[in-house]
């Protein structure tokens, strides 16, 4: 009888002790996770989404920051390594034109990270190296570490807002190539921030536009009284307040989930368990948005140019090409060996719509992708780029010097082939490759194909249904007149 009376005591406690499952659950979002309590100023929204579709940020005026976070695509541009300033249209369909203005030098070197929840408090870490953040120890007067280091303007309001004043400063994304326009002249140079920079030249155009500067004064009338009080620290001030709201996701199935415990289907709440259970998916990530936002190598494959990173000339030599196709992740920023080919544990809101996957974009679909983290370094040594995951660069151009002037020209079909066999180089290079799976943190994971599928069930219910159509955040017109549309 004792025995009976003890085994129904402990199933009564058993009873009452909370499932683990929901102990390892985020709490759900609320507005208070957000910078300005989710709800910025209107008109600041409203500049700031005049500004994100305005070519006139770039320095040939011909791509904005929408062209790689457009709408259409999720806030990314959908393929792998897009092609920055130059080329004409959208997504899949840009390419390259046969003007001088319009060719490719090289393609971005990294995927167009998605914008997905940026504006929340605990984002204080961006891009895929984490190279803009918040500076925690008060070292530098801006608040931030970033590249532009004791340079950088005091007077952002947070890490989104540090992160958009950089795509403006990149030959390959936005600033254009040396002779081309002055602000390419300036970057050249190295003067972003100074009198005359990449920044001053950028707000002298908006200064010079009547339409935002109502737009300016309307949006900071306590900063702004007339055209020359516009700066761009209030430009980056604007397109985060306009990229917190317009990209903001948490009314998905699992947030649902989370509130109400409904919302789940039942292979989603089997994939949920998996997630924040054996499979330890959220070890990395964790979190209302599924990121710790600390950095992890995980074995991904290098497609595309590179950041340029390390001294192993073996394309050099092999196509005379001057050019280092590594990129060492956040090993980049600290210079510290135990960061190399570590990269910012992505977010996971929305991620069924933001394919490709990786920081060059490497696997196509989202399934790809999870297997690779079932064993990154077998998926590592068999990787081959997806036929089409690379768009045609079409023609390729070179600038070089010619005594006291540059001349640009198009690359011989041989220094074409060349050029293209950097895309695929490290992968291809046994040393190289294995220098990234030795960096690998990930231990192999053996899941079923019906957890796989349960998985990525879960995963699918990340996605916030109004997240699926963004078309009406695209203005018809923007102040500079210049088109909105390739």
């Amino acid at each position: 009888m004792k025995t009976l009376l003890a085994l129904f005591a402990l199933l009564i406690v058993l009873a009452m002790r909370p499932d683990p499952f929901w102990n390892a659950l985020p709490a759900p979002v609320t507005d208070a996770d957000y910078y300005d309590d989710g709800t910025p100023l209107p008109d600041k929204v409203e500049l700031g989404r005049m500004l994100f579709f305005d070519k006139v940020l770039s320095g040939n005026q011909n791509i904005s920051c929408a062209t790689c976070h457009h709408p259409d695509f999720a806030g990314g541009d959908g393929v792998a390594l897009g092609f920055g300033e130059g080329p004409r249209g959208l997504g899949p369909n840009r390419r390259a034109g046969v003007s001088s203005y319009e060719a490719v030098h090289e393609r971005v070197p990294r995927n167009a990270p998605a914008l997905f929840n940026l504006g929340a408090r605990e984002f204080t870490r961006l891009f895929h190296d984490g190279r803009v953040e918040v500076d925690t120890a008060g070292y530098y007067e801006g608040g931030f570490i970033t590249p532009a280091r004791w340079k950088f303007p005091t007077g952002l309001d947070n890490a989104l807002a540090a992160q958009s004043l950089f795509p403006g400063t990149s030959p390959t994304e936005m600033t254009g190539q040396r002779g081309e326009n002055p602000l390419a002249e300036a970057r050249a140079l190295n003067n972003v921030a100074g009198p005359g920079g990449v920044w001053d030249q950028l707000a002298g155009r908006l200064r010079a536009i009547p339409a935002y500067v109502e737009l300016f004064e309307a949006a900071f009338p306590e900063e702004v009284a007339g055209a020359d009080d516009i700066t761009m620290v209030l430009a980056a001030n604007a397109i985060a307040a306009f990229e917190a709201t317009a990209f903001r996701a948490d009314n998905s199935p699992f947030d649902q989930y989370l509130r109400t415990g409904e919302g789940l289907n039942t292979e989603a709440e089997r994939g949920a368990r998996l997630f924040y259970g054996s499979a330890e998916c959220n070890t990395c990530h964790s979190g209302p948005f599924q990121t710790d936002h600390e950095f992890h190598a995980i074995a991904m494959p290098q497609i595309g140019p590179g950041k340029s990173d390390g001294s192993d000339d073996s394309y050099w030599r092999a196509t005379g090409l001057r050019a280092f196709p590594e990129d060492f992740g956040r090993g980049r920023v600290t210079r510290r060996d135990e960061d190399l080919y570590t990269f910012r544990t992505p977010s996971l809101r929305n991620v069924a719509l933001t394919a490709p996957y990786g920081h060059s974009g490497a696997y196509a679909s989202l399934e790809a992708v999870v297997r690779h983290h079932l064993d990154p370094v077998a998926s590592l040594d068999v990787y081959e780029v997806p036929e089409g995951l690379l768009a045609p660069v079409g023609e390729v151009l070179e600038t070089t010097a010619q005594g006291p002037k540059l001349e640009t020209r198009a690359l011989s079909p041989e220094r074409r082939e060349a050029f293209l066999e950097r895309d695929t180089w490290v992968q291809r290079q046994p040393e190289l490759r294995a220098r990234i799976a030795a960096a690998n943190e990930l231990e192999p994971n053996a899941l079923s194909d019906a957890q796989v599928d349960d998985l990525l069930a879960f995963l699918e219910s990340l996605t916030d249904p109004a997240s699926k159509d963004l078309s009406g955040l695209i203005p018809e017109t923007v102040p500079s007149g210049l088109p909105v549309v390739d």
